[in-house]
């Protein structure tokens, strides 16, 4: 039952938004690609200096040493700086790297359902590893220019899919609202 606090309005608006802005990113897949690379470059040089503050900040502490964790620091934020300088390629790695942890994933996927093919509805789990695998060997075979999209359309699908769900939810919201006031 929804509460006096969630109002439908807000979810379709929001909704209608997000589904505009994946259109948006859809249309400009490579803008966007570029766009979260740098910034996912801006977060690792971000996450780098905080390594580096935390490795300075602290004396000598039991696990790692204080010289790897300021190596780990010091290739954290070079990672970084490369993602921001140099975002075509960047996405372009990626992109193989989410190829590669596809393929791995599918042929995981695919293992564990040969391992369990005892079980009735195993070929559900080597359908998902077939499709998984499927996905990331594409992904791979249409690298460079994959790399150049793929990120900004991960980007636009989820837009419009959480645009279409919170549309969808405060529709139902709207229509239970109104089913409560009319019951006498």
């Amino acid at each position: 039952m929804p509460t006096p606090a969630m109002k439908p309005g807000y979810f379709i608006a929001a909704g209608i938004i997000m589904v505009l802005l994946g259109i948006l990113a859809w249309i400009c897949a490579f803008q966007v690609s570029l766009a979260s690379t740098i910034v996912l470059g801006v977060l690792l040089i971000a996450g780098g200096v905080m390594q580096l503050v935390q490795v300075f900040g602290h004396g000598p502490t039991a696990g790692m040493p204080r010289w790897l964790a300021a190596l780990t620091g010091v290739l954290i934020i070079i990672s970084g700086a490369l993602l921001c300088l140099e975002p075509v390629q960047g996405a372009m790695l990626l992109t193989a790297f989410i190829a590669a942890m596809l393929i791995i994933g599918g042929l995981m996927r695919i293992y564990w359902a040969f391992q369990l093919r005892h079980i009735p509805g195993w070929w559900v789990g080597l359908l998902s590893g077939g499709v998984t695998l499927l996905v990331g060997v594409l992904l791979y075979a249409t690298l460079p220019w994959a790399g150049l999209l793929f990120i900004g359309t991960l980007i636009a699908v989820e837009l419009i899919m959480a645009g279409v769900s919170a549309t969808y939810f405060g529709f139902t919201l709207r229509k239970v609202e109104q089913e409560l006031t009319q019951v006498p």
